[in-house]
């Protein structure tokens, strides 16, 4: 019986430093998260994006399944769709090719962002 209540508690204290261990990562992980920043502004001043289409963006992410497949850091980024900078620029050019279809003249440079009246 007694060498029964050593495993018991070595299982214990396995099980307790292990749970440690993994709060200990967590917070870490959580403190050293890279920031959201409240908006960001371009050269000229005008806000490009603020903080709740960084929320909004973030949810995208989620709806496609990426926390299902590994962190943005790690694992998921080989499964999950691919939006690194090479595939958002090239996302990019295509919209300001339908941007510039629909809203300028096709002999007109066409400024970014996009609109009827940036042309």
């Amino acid at each position: 019986m007694h060498a029964t209540r050593k495993l018991w508690t070595w299982l214990a204290v396995i099980c307790v430093m292990s749970f440690a261990v993994l709060g200990w990562v967590g917070t870490e992980i959580y403190l050293t998260a890279p920031p959201i920043p409240k908006q960001v502004v371009s050269i000229k001043g005008s806000v490009l994006f603020s903080e709740g289409q960084v929320q909004r963006g973030q949810e995208a992410w989620l709806a496609a399944g990426g926390q299902q497949l590994g962190s943005v850091w790690g694992h998921g980024s080989y499964l999950a769709p691919d939006w690194s900078a090479d595939w958002l620029h090239r996302e990019a050019l295509a919209l300001r090719a339908v941007c510039r279809a629909m809203w300028c003249l096709p002999s007109a440079p066409c400024s970014w962002p996009c609109s009827p009246c940036a042309c």
